[in-house]
């Protein structure tokens, strides 16, 4: 008999993840010079060609999983940011918030290196591409980015750390629009009931509460290619499906410098079906996928290094006392190190069901460290390969 595969569910997300073993030198990533030898299926798509800063547009086309129709500002005029300055009510032209309260499409991209400290929240409107290629673009040491209630999408190649909680009072979110606003959680990036979503090439630490947070029926999104570090909270939190998390790095905090307070916890599924495919998690303190109401979790081709520590072995856990052995979480081509181990449940296929067109090749597990060595921002020069 042909084995029952996992049964569709309204939304999905497709991750993929990267943590470290070393503590970097400041909270951005460093950028990687020289193209990488060993690319996923969205990096070689686009890294290759040296005319990359003539074509933006064409990142539009590489991501796969579920956020592959999010499109973001494809099809809108480019908008160049040359002021790190900004106002939540009256932004100026020039800056990012500006840019992303538009109702138009746009694909935002930066004209010079540049940390941005935002006095509030930064809102996006729908149809918006932040494109840091060319430029080191780091949001940082205040309020971060919200995606509520739009679609289509995509930030690529900025740094988000140190971000705090925002302010109660009133910030624009379109030409038309300034609300009240309660104060955000202090996330890097917030996605609330919003659809087609890609996060990619990011680099994001440090933040008041969770990196990213992915709740209130967002659905098609895909988290691809990003550096997670010096986080001692729920890194990612799912409350929602049909997401993909791929190629990221997750990176513990550093034992010496932080005493306890490590990376406790990675990635946390409450609901829904999530693709966890190539990713990397070194050495997590209490669990590195977690789940708590009857989540569907396929991982596939992970990389898993334990701590030393005996009691933090295994890469799962399910955060009820009793009744999850029917819940689906399966693993296939998973390389475990260390003693680290992931518990099954369920029966049956969890494959992810995805069109010809968001489908991609999986590697096995032990590619892993090669596959996401360049997690994190890049180093663009124009006409060179990324």
């Amino acid at each position: 008999m042909a084995s029952k595969l996992c049964s569709p569910l309204v939304r999905v997300i497709s991750f993929l993840a990267f943590f470290a073993s070393t503590l970097q030198a400041s909270y951005y990533v460093p950028y990687t010079p020289r193209p990488a030898k060993v690319m996923n299926k969205i990096d070689s798509c686009w890294r290759g060609k040296p005319n990359w800063a003539s074509n933006r547009r064409a990142l539009a086309d590489c991501t796969v999983g579920f956020g592959k129709n999010a499109i973001g500002g494809k099809y809108g005029a480019t908008y160049v940011v040359t002021s790190p300055a900004d106002d939540p009510i009256n932004p100026r032209p020039g800056t990012l918030r500006y840019g992303v309260i538009q109702t138009k499409p746009l694909w935002i991209i930066f004209a010079k290196d540049m940390v941005i400290t935002l006095k509030n929240e930064l809102i996006m409107n729908s149809f918006k591409t932040i494109d840091g290629r060319g430029a080191k673009v780091e949001i940082a040491n205040g309020p971060c980015i919200t995606i509520q209630g739009v679609s289509h999408i995509i930030i690529h190649g900025i740094g988000l750390h140190d971000c705090k909680p925002g302010k109660s009072g009133d910030v624009r979110s379109t030409p038309m629009h300034v609300g009240h606003r309660r104060g955000s959680d202090g996330d890097a990036i917030n996605i609330f009931a919003s659809s087609y979503i890609w996060i990619d090439h990011c680099s994001l630490s440090h933040s008041y509460d969770g990196l990213i947070d992915i709740i209130h029926a967002s659905t098609a999104i895909t988290i691809s290619n990003n550096y997670f570090s010096q986080h001692d909270k729920v890194s990612m939190l799912l409350v929602s499906s049909h997401h993909l998390i791929f190629n990221l790095f997750w990176e513990p905090r550093h034992k010496e410098l932080y005493g306890k307070r490590q990376m406790k916890l990675s990635t946390m599924v409450r609901l829904g079906y999530t693709h966890v495919a190539n990713n990397r998690y070194d050495e997590w303190q209490m669990y590195a996928i977690g789940g708590s109401a009857n989540p569907t979790i396929f991982s596939e081709g992970n990389y898993f290094l334990a701590t030393n520590k005996a009691d933090a072995k295994e890469v799962t856990k399910r955060e009820v006392k009793g009744g999850w052995k029917n819940w689906k979480w399966r693993s296939s081509k998973d390389k475990f190190l260390n003693g680290a181990f992931f518990v099954q449940s369920g029966y049956g296929s969890c494959a992810p069901l995805y069109s010809r067109s968001q489908s991609f090749l999986v590697a096995d597990g032990s590619r892993v460290p090669a596959l996401t060595s360049n997690a994190g921002p890049l180093r663009c020069t124009i006409s060179k390969a990324c």
